[in-house]
């Protein structure tokens, strides 16, 4: 009977994971306000939309709770098709911002990014293709499983190649990240990534070296905006720019306990959303930034207990990629911070302003939230 009472409970949420993400509004909301003095008079509002785009999350989080993860596993095509079609709409209709079409503008909201999206539909579609194969081959040959890596090339291919035209580099890279995360914990033989990373090493080395070697032919084979993107990856090396002195010296000038709330003495372009982390560590200074950092681990702990706790291997697949996703978010936006990355346009997860962003977690926080659900409701 016991049992029963504790099976036909409805939702059981972890509380220390919703207690991060709670931390994680106030931190966001704290930072962005820090963040306003440095931007112009017309995008007063942020601190405002942030709070909208926080409370629309738990409401999509929610309503993914209600509707359950096997809805959305059952209907991951049409998810994933959906992606693909908006991707291919911003090249057609968008109009550039930035020499950019990333974002479809949405007058009085603001933008949508579809990209943003479409790595959380990436994770779910390699999650179910992964679970799919696992189920039909158990101890499955060399060439089944080239051609399953076969289909799950193709399936990360063809958004990759749509966004990298946007272009959106940085989303790229996440979507391969997510992608060689997922296949490295589905089991299938350590040779492939191998043969991977050889591969890839070999690509990569004919790019620079046309690169180094020749400028007009890079440019004749790859285009004049890969070659600038290229060109930017590599500056990173030199710890120059404004944007990353500026905020490497707002870092600096936070010292032990930071400048206090609301009080960013020094400019630097982007404050609100990827050198978001500049921002907080001004304002808290070394303790504060600390703290930050183990809120993150914490968080990042609680995902991978949790991954390991599920008997659903769909599940555990699909949590380790939006593990892995966040994780190399954290790195990547503060090591580029402070200059031990490259600058990508990469926000901060959770703490960066963004409402396409932010709502494409809270889908994830929804999701997570099923998979703890379902663990703690038929916990002895």
């Amino acid at each position: 009977m016991g049992d029963n009472m504790k099976k036909t409970s409805k939702f059981k949420i972890d509380k220390n994971i919703l207690l991060c993400i709670i931390a994680f509004f106030l931190i966001s909301i704290f930072s962005i306000n820090s963040a306003q003095k440095l931007l112009p008079d017309y995008l007063d509002n942020l601190v405002f939309k942030q709070i909208l785009w926080y409370g629309l999350g738990f409401l999509i989080a929610f309503f993914i709770m209600y509707i359950g993860n096997d809805y959305i596993y059952k209907h991951v095509w049409f998810l994933y098709g959906t992606g693909i079609l908006l991707l291919i709409a911003l090249l057609i209709f968008a109009e550039p911002i930035n020499n950019a079409k990333c974002w479809f503008s949405i007058p009085g909201i603001g933008v949508f990014q579809p990209s943003e999206f479409m790595k959380i539909i990436l994770i779910i579609t390699i999650g179910t293709l992964i679970h799919n194969f696992n189920e039909k081959y158990p101890n499955p040959n060399i060439k089944e499983e080239f051609l399953f890596l076969l289909k799950i090339g193709l399936v990360v291919l063809i958004p990759s190649i749509l966004t990298f035209l946007q272009p959106d580099t940085g989303v790229v890279l996440i979507y391969l990240v997510i992608t060689i995360i997922m296949l490295f914990i589905s089991g299938i033989r350590y040779r492939w990534f191998i043969l991977l990373f050889a591969l890839s090493f070999v690509l990569i080395a004919i790019i620079l070296l046309i690169y180094f070697l020749n400028s007009n032919l890079f440019v004749d084979i790859f285009g004049t905006s890969f070659f600038l993107r290229i060109d930017r990856l590599l500056d990173w090396s030199s710890s120059s720019g404004y944007q990353l002195e500026n905020g490497l010296a707002a870092i600096g000038s936070g010292g032990i306990i930071g400048h206090g709330f609301n009080n960013t003495p020094i400019y630097f372009p982007e404050p609100q959303t990827d050198f978001i982390f500049a921002v907080y560590a001004n304002n808290t200074g070394f303790i504060g930034t600390i703290l930050l950092l183990s809120l993150f681990a914490f968080f990042d702990i609680k995902l991978i207990l949790l991954a390991t706790k599920t008997n659903s291997n769909i599940n555990k697949y699909i949590i380790g990629g939006i593990i892995g996703m966040l994780i190399y978010q954290q790195f990547q936006n503060i090591g580029m911070t402070i200059g031990l990355m490259p600058i990508t346009g990469i926000t901060l997860p959770f703490i960066s302003y963004g409402g396409s962003s932010l709502l494409s977690y809270m889908i994830m926080l929804g999701i997570i939230f099923n998979v703890s659900n379902e663990i703690l409701r038929y916990k002895n």
